[in-house]
């Protein structure tokens, strides 16, 4: 193997261990965030991203890029949330095209009893990654760059 093709395993390593933890965290997530508020990991996503909001409302295509899905994802997560009574769309009235969404009280009671559960989940699933030393790194990796910001 030449220099070139250690690096290309080097990157490949990296990527298999990154994808491992992802996946571990987000089984975790989904299972403590089903049982403990009935959401899925993506569906808290789009609660946390307009919680973020401070009273204000989020454009879809925002939504889209903060939860990482495509505008038609977007489009039927947000009408499953809006049947559930989470969250509202607000038409934009400079913009009869845009659509905006918010939490609805019930959208921001379910938050708050999730956003504990998301974060004791989360600590508890990297404390435990970072003891397996394949994960350990990259576990570390991550607690160094949420240190910087």
């Amino acid at each position: 193997m030449g220099i070139a093709d250690d690096a290309v395993e080097i990157r490949a390593r990296g990527w298999r261990t990154l994808a491992a933890l992802h996946n571990l965290i987000e089984a975790e997530l989904e299972r403590s965030l089903g049982a403990s508020a009935g959401l899925s990991v993506v569906e808290y996503t789009v609660l946390d991203a307009l919680s973020r909001q401070d009273g204000w409302h989020m454009r879809m295509q925002q939504l889209a890029r903060a939860t990482a899905l495509s505008p038609s994802a977007t489009t039927r997560l947000v009408t499953r949330l809006e049947d559930r009574g989470l969250l509202t769309r607000i038409l934009c009235a400079d913009d009869r095209r845009g659509i905006y969404t918010e939490l609805t009280p019930a959208g921001r009671a379910l938050y708050d009893q999730a956003h504990p559960v998301n974060d004791e989940t989360l600590e508890r699933v990297l404390g435990e990654a970072s003891a397996q030393p394949e994960l350990a790194p990259v576990v570390h990796a991550l607690q160094e760059t949420v240190a910087v910001v």
